[in-house]
């Protein structure tokens, strides 16, 4: 069950990658990187979505 928090949390860590990516890339040349923001947008989605299964997951465990 530990490992499913970890992945939770990893989404996160690539969310912040995915900006930092972007941020670096609209610095060098001005030019926006949309791939880099959806996939940061989707990251975090997951991490509410994966965030919210679990949840359901372990009070499902405890019944």
């Amino acid at each position: 069950m530990k490992l499913f928090k970890f992945f939770q949390y990893a989404y996160l860590f690539f969310a912040v990658l995915f900006v930092y990516i972007a941020a670096q890339k609209y610095m060098e040349t001005e030019m926006i990187d949309y791939v880099s923001l959806l996939l940061a947008g989707t990251a975090v989605f997951m991490f509410f979505f994966r965030k919210k299964f679990n949840k359901r997951f372990e009070d499902k465990d405890r019944k």
